[in-house]
């Protein structure tokens, strides 16, 4: 399927990322001009080979308007970026520390992402914002980031799609909501038995790869796809549910 994808150009947040860097490569296979955003991982996200390489730091605001500044005439973004803190902690230990820097590493990057992109979008466009099954069944351990992306999904997202349509009536915001994906995040923490004790709960019972959900992304972003569809969580994790459906 022509997806009319080619010669829009896409920013995508994150794209030293697993996820991110999928999504760059899918939008680029579709022939659109990619704008790649890193924070860290400035040498994975120039090997994507995008027409645009940026850094900058997306809790802070000053440097998200440098982002768009550098990026250009944006038809469509989206914001994969995130950062999932890897230790457990129940909510009687999270520190408030832990707890603000997990939701401006989401939350905050998200609304200052949505925030540029709606700034300077003109005509039809389309937004895509991660989520996450965190937010739709919550995560022990992870209360901080599961409620970030709980906000992004449902609060924001919802919001955005009736704000938007004011001053660009074609314009669509979607989400895309990951189980457990393959990523540089979370490689370490896929042991054999997390594997086994994720997927209990799948119907098709494995972990999906960053091009799962690159796939995804792209369906809601191009407007032959997906053009009337706005408002909407997709989520791409093996049919998960919030609970045990192997035994």
């Amino acid at each position: 399927m022509d997806t009319g994808l080619s010669g829009k150009r896409v920013l995508v947040t994150g794209a030293s990322g697993g996820i991110g860097g999928a999504c760059a490569r899918a939008f680029a296979a579709e022939g659109a001009e990619v704008v790649a955003h890193f924070h860290q991982g400035r040498k994975r996200a120039e090997a994507l080979g995008a027409a645009v390489v940026v850094g900058a730091d997306l809790t802070r605001e000053d440097e998200v308007d440098r982002l768009f500044a550098e990026a250009g005439p944006l038809d469509i973004c989206a914001a994969v970026a995130g950062v999932w803190p890897s230790e457990d902690q129940p909510v009687w230990e999270l520190p408030l520390e832990r707890w603000r820097a997990t939701l401006d590493a989401n939350l905050t990057a998200s609304f200052l992402t949505a925030r540029g992109f709606l700034r300077q979008l003109d005509g039809e466009g389309a937004l895509v914002l991660v989520g996450s099954t965190a937010g739709i069944f919550g995560e022990a351990g992870h209360a901080d980031y599961a409620a970030a992306k709980a906000a992004i999904a449902h609060g924001l997202a919802l919001s955005l799609k009736n704000e938007v349509v004011r001053t660009a009536p074609s314009a669509r915001v979607n989400v895309v909501a990951p189980g457990w994906t393959v990523s540089p995040m979370t490689a370490e923490d896929l042991t054999e038995e997390t594997v086994a004790q994720v997927t209990a709960t799948m119907a098709l019972r494995k972990v999906a790869e960053p091009a799962d959900v690159a796939r995804s992304v792209v369906f809601l972003c191009s407007e032959r796809a997906a053009g009337h569809v706005t408002g909407q969580i997709v989520t791409v994790a093996g049919g998960m549910e919030g609970r045990l459906l192997h035994p």
